[in-house]
């Protein structure tokens, strides 16, 4: 479904959980970030359930099988089906299938979510080029060696098919930021001077094989990043919600150019059963909340208005952000009407200025900022 057909079936009065019929979730900085779960996720997703939206949990990650996914997912507090998850490691099992014959070897570099996901398809996966092999595919996983890497160089440059679940250069990890996938592929890519055939998010593959497997007809993609989760809501042509619970900060979030604007902003995953008029963030809707944003002469200037002499009576929303978000939004949806460039320490100061008061700028709010 393009953005346009969305936007026009929206019901203006409803929640996103009302108005979508699947919420394809990402996980690491929606859902869980590590081992715990994100605040106020898992009760939010048992709402959304409750009011009959359904749930997708859609990752990148190709090195877990659904149901390894799925079991992490319920021991956190947040009930999943193995059916429930997607993976990169599916959309890429799904090309090399629509390509190959059934049976088909595929030299798998990768762990064992891909090699599940290879033989869901019909295919037999093997680990060395001698096996009569007739494509490869590559995938994150922390046991993939020079070896492993080595082999896969070796059929790659013979010319076989070759299929890269993602290409995120880096994953986060309890000890801080470590390669990822991404990295590993520039390997091979350095080694055979190819270019792999990419499945996961924000490539399409990724968005459709969610849509098979859940049989969306609306769907809202939901997650914390820009480059993936966002951009590949805008190459399918869907609507998306981000929240302020992963890596997106406000101020890149104000920066962002046109394909990668969401079209709603939550804190977090309550923002499923909020009315989409307070959510939503679009070029020129420079007034949200008591809040009003202007440019003038390429410098961020925020207002907040009052009623009597005091600050307006809505109840600020802040999430771990740490900014007022309807302040966020109207300074989003100033800064993206506007065609020259503004100012950025100017963007900082205004988000500085609309914090919560917990080391982001807090304090007296009222009047211009």
């Amino acid at each position: 479904m393009s953005t346009q057909a969305a936007t026009e079936n929206r019901v203006q009065a409803g929640t996103l959980a009302q108005m979508y019929d699947v919420a394809l979730l990402d996980l690491d900085g929606v859902v869980y970030v590590g081992e715990a779960p994100v605040e106020h996720a898992a009760q939010a997703l048992r709402e959304a359930r409750a009011r009959d939206m359904r749930l997708a949990f859609v990752t990148n990650n190709a090195s877990r099988t659904p149901a390894i996914v799925a079991a992490h997912l319920t021991r956190i507090g947040i009930h999943a089906s193995e059916q429930e998850v997607v993976t990169s490691a599916q959309a890429a099992a799904r090309l090399l299938a629509e390509q190959l014959p059934r049976d088909a070897r595929v030299l798998v570099v990768g762990g064992a979510g891909l090699h599940e996901a290879v033989r869901e398809r019909g295919l037999a996966p093997v680990t060395s080029l001698e096996e009569d092999t007739q494509a490869v595919v590559q995938g994150f996983s922390p046991d993939v060696d020079w070896r492993a890497l080595a082999e896969g160089a070796y059929a790659v440059a013979r010319g076989l098919p070759w299929v890269a679940s993602n290409i995120d250069r880096t994953i986060p990890t309890a000890r801080g930021v470590a390669p990822g996938n991404g990295a590993l592929v520039d390997a091979v890519r350095a080694a055979t001077g190819r270019d792999p055939v990419v499945a996961g998010k924000p490539e399409p593959p990724m968005h459709r094989e969610a849509m098979v497997r859940t049989g969306a007809h609306r769907p809202l993609v939901v997650g914390d990043r820009l480059d993936t989760d966002i951009d590949g809501a805008r190459r399918a042509g869907s609507d998306s919600l981000l929240v302020l619970t992963g890596v997106t900060s406000p101020e890149e979030l104000v920066m962002a150019p046109p394909q990668l604007r969401p079209t709603y902003v939550g804190a977090d995953l309550r923002a499923l059963h909020q009315q989409a008029p307070q959510l939503g963030v679009e070029p020129g809707r420079d007034q949200c909340g008591g809040w009003t944003a202007t440019i003038e002469a390429g410098t961020m200037h925020l207002h907040r208005s009052a009623v009597d002499g005091t600050d307006t009576d809505e109840v600020p929303e802040f999430g771990t952000s740490g900014v007022d978000l309807d302040a966020l939004r109207a300074v989003c949806g100033a800064a993206w009407a506007y065609r020259r460039e503004i100012d950025a320490e100017s963007i900082r100061r205004v988000l500085r200025m609309a914090g919560d008061g917990s080391g982001n700028g807090g304090g007296d709010r009222r009047g211009h900022l």
